[in-house]
């Protein structure tokens, strides 16, 4: 092989090299940075034959089982269970909850997985609008009816 030839190929293997790094760094730091939905059935009993593990970040979306709020008067501390169409999962937050966050309401809430049944939420969101749903959570909710929130001093909440 002359040495021109053997240049180029010097080179274009280096810049191929390169491009594979990239991208292999990209797909690494993505994949930390990835939050899996569920839903509490999914949470208990595996999600396509995956069981999500203790300390892994994932998002999850049902509907605040009224009854189950509870504030702790010493810390922004709040606990409550959520449930779609089977068994419930208690979520622990700890901060101030949105203004649409009530009992019977669909919520999604990020964090990590403490035990098989309990999550330790970073961000709790409440949804805006009636119709709304994430399509998983509305594909999983197909039948549960909607809790209204109860009356106080004869304001709607």
């Amino acid at each position: 092989m002359n040495p021109r030839r053997k240049q180029r190929m010097v080179i274009v293997i280096s810049v191929f090299s390169l491009i594979v790094a990239a991208i292999s760094l990209m797909l690494y730091s993505l994949n930390n940075n990835i939050d899996l939905f569920y839903t509490p059935s999914e949470i208990v009993n595996g999600k396509s034959g995956r069981m999500p593990v203790v300390g892994e970040r994932l998002r999850i979306g049902g509907m605040v089982v009224p009854g189950t709020v509870k504030h702790d008067q010493k810390a922004l501390l709040v606990k409550f269970d959520l449930v779609d169409t089977g068994p419930s999962v208690t979520v622990k937050y700890s901060g101030l909850l949105p203004d649409l966050f009530r009992e019977g309401q669909g919520i999604v809430a990020t964090g990590v997985l403490e035990d098989s049944s309990t999550i330790r939420a970073d961000e709790v969101l409440a949804k805006h609008d009636e119709e709304y749903m994430p399509p998983e959570l509305a594909e999983a909710m197909k039948g549960i009816k909607h809790v209204k929130p109860k009356q106080l001093d004869g304001v709607d909440y």
